[in-house]
């Protein structure tokens, strides 16, 4: 099981020794490279791009095509790079068509295909191939030789038809349909639908993309669950292969499911692990719901409470049916459910039309539990709010306090000092001027924390130019 706080290790492209050129191409002199070897500029990477100087790395993967060359390569971008005078965060690009939108992106104006003209997109392997007697298939139907693979199994219905792919599945021991394609082992579809995510986007003439990948290995590629930077996942999944997204969240809502089928109590264990690693740091507000019911049902099997008994299975549902509902909102933006915006006008001998709302479109366990995530916002809101205000008080108050208490011990030690003091009055004179100008000091920040202790009534009940003089609030 993957941990929580995994991070998959992404080695940095290092200069490397070159083999002897084999071939030239376009004027470069092409090489062999090792798998997972990586280097800089050319052949394989851009050289003096997009200035003078600089030069993008490139790394091999593991996987070679039957061609003679890696299925799987990497591009990054020079380490010096500056967009509008910063940095460029260090990645990488596993993809043709993630270099080509990263290109266009950052520079507009330069020709993308002249960009990808300049080095060898394809990189030539060292090692040797596999022979015609090795490549043969063991099992018909199977590339993979899997007597498990879902293509030998009957189908409920007609497959849907998936893409042609020339990279990954012209490899002679890669199956689509029961192999990774981030670590190219087969899938075990006997441990349930659970372990593996299929991607189904349609990409072209109406066919699907249809690669596999095991859930452990996406969330340890940083390609599934919650993701920041330019890939931008939030509970979704990203497919290496055609660069799309899949929504998680129901997929985690089917095996979920499917734990109250299963006896083993450890199989369930496993099942929510990676479930909450799928949810954790969703920013949808239903993906939250449905990760804080998770995450309970977990707490309380390590109890030894049944799953049963664990899990709030009416919640559960509630979540899933707002779930079913986020496509097609129940509200306008004026907080009012559907039914209520559609208000037809009073006819005869017709109440279902003056009541104004189709009863088969009012969902009153979804509508409550819409209303109640908003009040919750609405009160976490507040809560945020008040905890602001009152740090802000808070540090403002004991600063002034702590300001008028060193002026008084200031003027008690003063005033011991002139009861104290054996010279004359004109001697004295300047120290007792002092003295009450700090007297005077002492009036003027005792009313200003006067002042300051409005707040006790609340910010809003506190006057703007109190907020503003004293607590560099500006309402």
């Amino acid at each position: 099981m993957l941990p929580m706080n995994e991070c998959m290790d992404i080695d940095k492209p290092d200069a490397s020794n070159r083999s002897a050129p084999l071939n030239k191409e376009n004027g470069l002199d092409l090489y062999r490279a090792s798998p997972n070897e990586s280097g800089e500029g050319l052949p394989y990477a851009p050289e003096n791009w997009p200035n003078p100087g600089d030069k993008w790395g490139w790394k091999a993967g593991k996987r070679v095509h039957q061609a003679g060359y890696f299925v799987d390569r990497y591009l990054y971008p020079p380490s010096n790079l500056t967009l509008a005078g910063k940095p460029v965060q260090r990645k990488r690009f596993a993809s043709k068509l993630s270099v080509k939108q990263f290109v266009q992106a950052a520079f507009p104006d330069n020709d993308v295909s002249a960009f990808f003209a300049s080095f060898h997109w394809k990189i030539l392997s060292k090692q040797n191939m596999l022979k015609g007697s090795e490549s043969q298939l063991k099992h018909d139907g199977c590339k993979a030789g899997n007597t498990m693979c879902i293509s030998l199994s009957e189908s409920p219905g007609p497959p849907l038809e998936a893409m042609f792919c020339d990279i990954c599945c012209s490899e002679p021991r890669f199956c689509r349909d029961c192999c990774c394609i981030l670590c190219c082992k087969t899938i075990d579809t006997g441990v349930g639908d659970y372990s593996y995510i299929r991607c189904k986007k349609t990409v072209q003439d109406g066919c699907i993309c249809g690669h596999l990948a095991h859930i452990e290995c996406a969330l340890r590629a940083y390609v599934a669950g919650t993701v920041g930077g330019s890939i931008g996942l939030d509970a979704e999944y990203f497919c290496r292969r055609c660069d799309s997204k899949t929504d998680l969240v129901f997929h985690v809502v089917d095996f979920v499911q499917a734990c109250e089928t299963v006896d083993s109590r450890d199989e369930i264990d496993k099942m929510l692990s990676l479930a909450i690693c799928m949810l954790r740091g969703a920013r949808r507000v239903t993906a939250k719901q449905l990760l804080q019911h998770i995450e309970s049902a977990a707490a309380k099997l390590k109890t030894g409470v049944d799953f049963g008994d664990a899990w709030n299975k009416e919640a559960f549902e509630d979540t899933v049916s707002l779930l079913r509902q986020e496509d097609a909102p129940l509200n306008n933006g004026n907080g009012l459910p559907e039914w209520a915006n559609n208000r037809e006008e009073p006819k005869e001998n017709n109440s279902p039309s003056l009541l104004g709302m189709d009863s088969s479109k009012f969902d009153l366990r979804a509508e409550s539990l819409q209303l109640g995530i908003e009040i919750d916002q609405i009160l976490q809101s507040l809560r945020r709010s008040q905890e602001l205000e009152y740090s802000i008080a808070e540090e403002r108050l004991l600063a002034q306090r702590n300001r008028v208490i060193n002026l008084y011990e200031q003027i008690d030690k003063e005033r011991s000092q002139l009861l104290h003091h054996s010279a004359t009055f004109a001697d004295l004179e300047p120290l007792l001027n002092a003295f009450y100008e700090r007297v005077e000091q002492v009036k003027r920040e005792a009313l200003k924390l006067r002042d300051m202790k409005q707040v006790e009534m609340g910010f809003g009940r506190t006057s703007k130019h109190t907020l503003e003089e004293h607590f560099g609030l500006k309402m």
